[in-house]
């Protein structure tokens, strides 16, 4: 979950720029989110693509794929795979993974494809960064749009309640000899992380933001959007969703 407002960078000139355009393109948003598990993320797609019951060779969006490492496993998977993000530098990188049946392009999530997808997928909470919330309704009504006629659409969000009750205010996280100094709070319906380094001299300043949607929140803005709420899931391994308990809040809709 990524904002950036401000980055500090000396002699160096910095254009007004939202936050999904900039702190994604760095390498250290990469650097800091590295650990992430491989192998939990495979058997979340394993278990999701399997609950789906795909069809052989469907065609899958994966919405906001980042380098594409979510994407390329599904393409291994055997499906048809396009991974579309808003980071030209993350589409560069993932592209170089791209072959018949895997494809990656600069996309913003709030416009609807004119091809159809069999499935789309939202994940690892991508979703809710926007400075306009009438933006998060108009990508779930794009991620509808760009459904097949028997397509599914997968969110998958943090449990707001469980990330606040469980939030760390402060801590210091050190990767590759760097040391991020990251700060945790909730402000106007968001959570907010604000992350401080240094580097070669250089010193930054990111805020990763991103709103604090709840189940109903989801629920009011599928309803507006036409969009049927399939199932609700709690966690990468597709267990109920308990609303103080889940560690994820992962939503199948169409």
């Amino acid at each position: 979950m990524s904002a950036m407002q401000k980055t500090t960078i000396p002699n160096q000139a910095q254009p007004e720029e939202t936050w999904f355009s900039s702190w994604f393109d760095t390498p250290y948003y990469h650097i800091l989110y590295k650990e992430r598990n491989e192998n939990e993320a495979q058997l979340f797609m394993d278990n999701l693509t399997h609950y789906l019951n795909l069809p052989e060779n469907a065609k899958v969006l994966d919405l906001a794929c980042g380098k594409g490492r979510h994407a390329i496993y599904l393409n291994q998977l055997g499906f048809d795979v396009i991974g579309a993000d808003l980071s030209e530098n993350s589409i560069a990188e993932a592209s170089k993974s791209s072959n018949e049946t895997l494809h990656f392009k600069v996309h913003d999530m709030r416009e609807a494809f004119e091809e159809k997808y069999d499935a789309i997928f939202n994940l690892f909470t991508s979703f809710g960064y926007f400075e306009n919330d009438d933006d998060n309704l108009t990508t779930l009504k794009a991620i509808k749009n760009s459904l097949s006629e028997y397509g599914f659409a997968v969110i998958d969000f943090m449990n707001v309640y469980q990330v606040i009750n469980t939030l760390v205010p402060e801590e210091v996280k050190t990767v590759d000899g760097i040391d991020f100094h990251i700060k945790r709070y909730v402000k106007d319906g968001h959570i907010f992380k604000e992350i401080d380094f240094e580097d070669q001299g250089h010193s930054y300043h990111f805020t990763e933001k991103v709103k604090a949607l709840t189940l109903q929140d989801f629920e009011s803005m599928m309803e507006e959007a036409g969009i049927y709420l399939l199932d609700i899931f709690g966690d990468y391994k597709l267990k109920k969703f308990h609303k103080t308990e889940s560690e994820r809040l992962i939503l199948i809709f169409k």
